[in-house]
């Protein structure tokens, strides 16, 4: 595939922006259409971790300089996407309806499916075959750090030539237990560490860029934490400031709704060593997802709020998480709302947060991240991005989907969430994939896992209009 000189690209840029608008127009209430994408080559970019730096120790890292669309993207449909409000105000009364048990029976591709992306937007199945991919971390060198929970082991994907396709897989950690977060330790381009989070400790092997293969034996920092928990409450997130101080770990709930000990519900602070133990926040039934914004420096989660008070209770959210800061669970929820059959606590009442952006209840928000990658479009800039593992408690399916989360210049939520990449759950109730984890790349896309079909899922901006305008569905769910 050929790549043009940067003057004759500029000189190119305009007719394929038209063409790729002819291409990806699909206006809101027309019927989404098959997007076959072109291979257009578009500007360089970078995403957060990356930047021209080497894999492996010598193969140049892609991001440096012009990036080439790989060939082999996947046929999707193309709509603009709705936005989403759920206000605090408006939540039913429990049990409006009833409570029931609709799990997801995850099949094969249906003939036909498809993802679904905002125009202009392009999908690959960057990596497929792995077992239970959950957490996906991009090292500084651009490496790509899996935790395939389900075979005990962290994985480090590479693709050195482009393609769009992860062809070089090696097992950087094995016999590990459940291991879910994957951080670099110190921040910043040259980590001496990797971190893993298992299910009931956190442990740290030595690292320098380009390792694929752990040079040495984990080493506990952490080895204390309560392990397993309700339904998928396995989950420990781990990540650290941004100045490298301190270490931040998310531990879920035992149970669905009760009171439990100090570290449970919780994200817990400690330093990189594994001492300075404290209680960052409470009241957080199940934080899984864990990053701090790029504009306000706050850490923010992703949590799972409990089950069986109906359909639209109780919302699931994404939230700065404040220092100290309670949320409810298990006495109140989303603010002051009293949890059924529980004592009146009004010294907690009086405390409880309201949470920043509530999504439809029981989508199950696993992963999120920050873009700060340049490959999409300026007004993708610092949004987040959360994936929606997918609802078991609701009659109507829920989640299984990415959503983004618009901030405003000052790194704050504008309201609601909107789609932006759908279609693994059908208009029959099918379910053909869960996203759990994204994270952005080395050259700026945005890479999914997916533990349902036990992929990874990569999505680049391929042109169009750079205005990507949602259409407004305010509708509290």
């Amino acid at each position: 595939m050929q790549v043009y000189p940067s003057h004759t690209f500029r000189r190119m840029l305009p007719a394929l922006l038209g063409t790729a608008a002819l291409l990806f127009s699909s206006g809101c209430g027309q019927t989404p259409r098959t997007l076959s994408t072109p291979t257009p080559q578009l500007p360089g970019n970078g995403g957060s971790p990356g930047g021209g730096s080497t894999v492996g120790g010598g193969s140049p890292q892609p991001g440096n300089g012009p990036l080439l669309l790989p060939s082999g993207a996947l046929p999707v449909e193309t709509r603009e996407p709705q936005t989403h409000t759920v206000r605090a105000s408006d939540l039913p009364a429990p049990g409006a309806t009833p409570s029931v048990n609709n799990p997801p029976n995850v099949v094969s591709q249906p003939e036909g499916a498809k993802l679904s992306v905002p125009p202009g937007f392009a999908v690959y199945e960057w990596a497929r075959d792995l077992q239970t991919p959950r957490v996906v971390t991009v090292a500084p060198n651009g490496d790509v750090f899996v935790a395939e929970s389900g075979a005990n082991r962290v994985t480090v994907l590479r693709d050195t030539d482009n393609d769009g396709k992860a062809e070089v897989r090696e097992r950087f950690a094995d016999g590990l237990r459940q291991p879910f977060g994957i951080a670099f330790y110190p921040p910043g381009p040259n980590p001496t560490h990797v971190y893993v989070a298992n299910t009931d400790s956190v442990v740290r092997f030595p690292y320098k860029n380009g390792d694929a293969k752990a040079s040495g034996s984990p080493e506990t920092i952490v080895s204390d934490l309560p392990g397993g928990g309700y339904n998928q409450h396995w989950t420990r997130n781990v990540v650290f400031s941004p100045n490298g101080t301190k270490m931040y770990v998310s531990v879920g709930s035992k149970g669905n709704v009760a009171v439990e000990e100090e570290k449970r519900a919780a994200i817990l602070e400690y330093n990189p060593d594994g001492t300075g133990y404290r209680v960052y926040a409470s009241g957080l039934r199940n934080p899984v997802g864990l990053a701090f914004n790029p504009v306000t420096g706050a850490l923010w989660s992703a949590v799972n709020e409990r089950d069986g008070l109906g359909d639209d209770l109780v919302p699931d959210y994404a939230t700065a998480v404040k220092p100290d800061g309670f949320y409810g669970w298990p006495w109140y929820y989303i603010g002051g709302n009293d949890q059924p059959d529980f004592p009146d606590r009004p010294e907690l009442k009086d405390k409880t947060l309201v949470p920043d952006v509530l999504f439809t209840s029981h989508t199950a928000a696993l992963g999120i991240d920050f873009y700060t990658g340049s490959q999409f479009p300026a007004a993708y800039k610092n949004s987040a991005f959360v994936a929606l593992h997918g609802s078991w408690n609701r009659s109507a399916r829920s989640g299984y989907e990415v959503v983004r989360i618009r901030m405003d210049a000052g790194g704050r939520p504008t309201g609601g969430y909107e789609d932006f990449l759908s279609g693994w759950k059908t208009a029959d109730g099918k379910v053909w994939g869960r996203p759990v984890d994204v994270a952005v790349d080395s050259q700026g896309g945005l890479l999914i896992t997916d533990d349902g079909a036990g992929k990874i899922f990569r999505v680049l901006y391929a042109g169009g209009s750079q205005a990507v305008k949602p259409a407004q569905k305010d509708a509290a769910k």
